[in-house]
């Protein structure tokens, strides 16, 4: 029912900002709660940051916040992730998620709906 996809991954200096950006079709976007993650290889995926359906409340892991930035624009049917001051430690491959129940929670198995992921790599 609903098609996410990412784009805006790349490679970047440590200490540098990269914006990624994750466009929906189906339902309108104003009907979920948004979520980023992150897998890097080896690693379980893990949460990044989430955006209630309104955009007045949003959710941030500790290792980002103060770095990143999750915001949407329900017209365009997209959801960003502004990341700023870049670290090797960001390097994965990033992935937005849709809760249909419009939560806005860390927990990966509350979320509906996957995209494919974008990669980001830090390099120092």
């Amino acid at each position: 029912q609903v098609q996410l996809v990412e784009s805006g991954g790349g490679l970047v200096q440590a200490g540098g900002s990269l914006r990624l950006s994750c466009a929906a079709s189906g339902r309108a976007l104003s009907n979920y709660a948004m979520g980023w993650f992150r897998q890097a290889p080896g690693k379980e995926r893990e949460f990044v940051a989430a955006i209630s359906w309104g955009g007045s409340r949003t959710n941030y892991a500790d290792s980002v916040a103060g770095r990143f930035t999750i915001s949407r624009d329900n017209a365009k049917n997209t959801v960003y992730l502004q990341m700023t001051r870049l670290k090797p430690e960001d390097t994965a491959v990033y992935r937005c998620a849709a809760d249909r129940e419009l939560q806005v929670t860390s927990r990966v198995e509350m979320y509906d709906y996957w995209g494919q992921g974008t990669q980001v790599t830090v390099s120092s």
